[in-house]
């Protein structure tokens, strides 16, 4: 009935993708970071990446033209596919009517609350696409939320992806942001070249498996006060970086790091998640 939104799999997933934008007088929207991926062969790697079964739920970001929600809705349960785009929703409520297991939600992700997508208290995965600019705040999103899923595997901007994963001496607080939640792990680099229109840097697959338990007992609020104050200035050493963000003499902080068994002289950069954790647990003692 909508042949006319119908994907050909003769064709290149670059000719269908222009084909499809062509017929339903669509352009990529910058502004909303709208990349679609026309490399076949990265679709594999991210659906082998999900590891999904019949029973599985999963929340897709940013959907596009459809081509990944496809191959999720034939070996998940059911798909929650996430489209901020208004001609894009519509366009895949059209396309993808033979998808009894897709749900087309056509709203902003970061304004609405993972329970509300998936009512049935079931655990769940994320597979995404996301769009360069809202990357970060989805991870916060998805992983502070509730309702976490218990994995994510998303595509994200490559130097991204190596912050994310990056070993004690190249960690950022987005490092240790995810680390708090879950572990991180890059399954692929994917090349500018894979998608249409083509950015202008590289991406990578970055797959998350959440915590069932977290490693650190601690308050997310607490926790990153004190990690944000520890990264004001992470070029400096951490006894000047807390100090400054915290708020407090240089003398209260050494005694910190020093019943941590922390050098001061350190960089935050160079902080493993336990030292943060003894930190933080030293902190609270202080505080009463």
């Amino acid at each position: 009935m909508h042949g006319l939104f119908l994907l050909d799999m003769t064709e290149s997933l670059l000719v269908q993708t222009k084909r499809l934008l062509r017929q339903a007088d669509l352009k990529a929207r910058k502004g909303l970071g709208q990349h679609f991926l026309v490399d076949g062969g990265v679709l594999p790697k991210i659906l082998a990446a999900a590891e999904l079964a019949i029973d599985d739920t999963v929340v897709e970001v940013g959907p596009g033209l459809g081509v990944l929600t496809r191959e999720l809705a034939r070996r998940a349960g059911k798909v929650i596919a996430v489209e901020l785009d208004d001609n894009l929703a519509t366009l895949l409520k059209k396309s993808l009517t033979g998808f009894e297991n897709v749900t087309i939600v056509n709203e902003d992700i970061l304004k609405l609350d993972p329970a509300t997508l998936v009512t049935d208290g079931k655990p769940y995965k994320v597979v995404a696409n996301l769009p360069y600019y809202i990357t970060a705040p989805v991870l916060r999103h998805f992983l502070e939320a509730k309702t976490k899923p218990r994995m994510m595997v998303v595509m994200v901007q490559k130097e991204v992806a190596k912050t994310i994963t990056a070993e004690p001496g190249q960690r950022s607080l987005l490092t240790i942001s995810v680390l708090f939640y879950g572990q991180p792990k890059i399954i692929t680099c994917v090349p500018a070249r894979a998608f249409y229109p083509a950015p202008e840097v590289d991406s990578a697959v970055l797959r998350i498996d959440t915590y069932k338990k977290p490693p650190i007992d601690a308050d997310a609020n607490d926790f990153f006060t004190l990690a944000r104050a520890g990264f004001t200035n992470p070029r400096k050493q951490v006894i000047n970086s807390l100090a400054q963000g915290l708020n407090i003499p240089k003398a209260e902080v050494l005694d910190l790091l020093v019943k941590s068994n922390i050098d001061p002289r350190r960089r935050s950069e160079t902080f493993t998640l336990e030292e943060w954790g003894r930190l933080w647990k030293v902190w609270q003692k202080k505080k009463g």
